[in-house]
């Protein structure tokens, strides 16, 4: 609970979509920016009175304070030609009751909307219903804020002139790639805060985990829907020997496994054991495979890094090569089968076709560290503090470089 507004963070996350999704059902999909206006209006109301005069139902409360929100803007948005029109739809709300499932689900799917490219649908549901920050979608995507929020703005616009609001998908899987590719980033976020103070968002991973299972159950049938729940509880069953005291990450070879949560690793390999024979494996189940040699390893001696290596490689082939954080990743597990000084060039081909590319300089050190090289693994460690902005990361770099110097 915070001190100073009465609530947690995780509350805000889970009540800010369900409220969005129900005022969006009451006054119609077309309305889409004003009832997110309303319900931040609500927000902040909730913000200052909760502190002292907590609701009995904070659900309840939000909602109804986003509605009043809501006839407040319409009431006075004097700008718009339909003003009357909108008025005079707060008498008549579409009818009918809500849908059965979660209101979150329901959002984003919504959010995806058809005629958006994908990446502006992915955008703006992270920002709807994720509750995303505009630095965060952007550290995601490794593009400038200004990008992003352009991408945001515009998606808004198109959607607002075209007037057509947001249709229903006819079945779950119309829209299950931008659907994917939304959870997928809300993870990435959850175990990789842009900032990494903390370096772990325990309620969006919740959240992203919360979402996935509905989507499962949606969606049994579909092997990247399994893949992407199984990645999401592999990653999750990391975490209480990943982050050590004062927030201090723990990389993989240093875990101690026996901390790992092991009815999340049962459920995650259980669930590649059932959907991988004779599946045509995409994005998500091999990246889920991958997490799932990791998880039935006893330590990074024992792991079967040949068969990462090729599950990288079927990686960026599933991809197309557009991604080079998978190269990266490949160049890795390469490095543990033949050694540091066999892909050393093969990391600077990248770096030097990805300049941009996080993580680079990190692994050029350890790799070099690896090699007995320490005054290039000492620079290269240098530089890796230097280009990353996330607190945890760095810590951890600056304790390598550290050690480095001690050894």
């Amino acid at each position: 609970m915070s001190a100073r507004t009465g609530v947690d963070e995780g509350l805000w996350r889970e009540l800010a979509p369900q409220t969005l999704g129900r005022l969006l059902r009451t006054y119609g999909s077309a309305q889409f920016d004003v009832c997110e206006d309303a319900v931040q209006d609500a927000l902040l109301d909730a913000h200052r009175q909760w502190a002292t005069r907590p609701p009995d139902d904070p659900q309840a409360w939000l909602t109804a304070t986003a509605r009043r929100r809501y006839v407040d803007r319409v009431r006075s948005d004097v700008r718009r030609r339909d003003r009357e029109d909108r008025v005079a739809r707060l008498d008549a709300p579409l009818a009918g009751k809500a849908a059965r499932g979660d209101d979150a689900l329901l959002l984003l799917q919504l959010c995806c909307h058809p005629d958006l490219p994908r990446s502006a649908q992915v955008a703006l549901t992270l920002r709807a219903v994720a509750g995303l920050t505009t630095a965060q979608i952007a550290n995601a995507y490794q593009l400038p804020e200004t990008t992003i929020a352009q991408r945001i703005t515009r998606a808004k616009r198109r959607l607002a002139d075209d007037g057509s609001g947001f249709p229903r998908p006819e079945h779950t899987g119309e829209r299950l790639g931008p659907v994917l590719d939304v959870l997928y980033v809300m993870l990435t976020e959850a175990h990789h805060t842009t900032s990494g103070a903390p370096a772990r968002d325990a309620d969006l991973a919740a959240e992203a985990i919360h979402l996935a299972r509905l989507l499962r159950q949606a969606s049994p049938q579909s092997t990247e829907v399994a893949g992407l729940l199984a990645l999401m509880l592999l990653t999750e069953a990391r975490h209480p020997a990943r982050v050590g005291p004062l927030d201090r990450l723990v990389p993989l070879d240093e875990q101690d496994r026996t901390r790992w949560d092991r009815a999340l690793v049962d459920e995650g390999l259980a669930l590649l054991d059932a959907v991988v024979p004779g599946a045509s494996p995409g994005p998500y189940l091999l990246q889920a495979c991958i997490a799932g040699v990791h998880a039935r390893a006893t330590d990074t001696a024992s792991t079967d890094w040949a068969e990462i290596q090729v599950l990288y490689a079927l990686l960026e082939r599933a991809t197309g090569g557009r991604n080079p954080t998978i190269s990266l990743n490949r160049i890795v597990a390469q490095a543990m089968n033949t050694g540091p000084e066999a892909v050393l060039a093969s990391l600077d081909a990248l770096a030097a076709a990805h300049p941009r590319l996080p993580r680079v300089d990190a692994v050029r050190a350890h790799l070099l560290e690896r090699a007995g090289r320490t005054a290039e693994a000492a620079s290269a460690y240098r530089r890796a503090i230097a280009a990353t902005v996330n607190v945890a990361e760095q810590r951890h770099l600056r304790e390598r470089l550290r050690r480095l110097g001690d050894g």
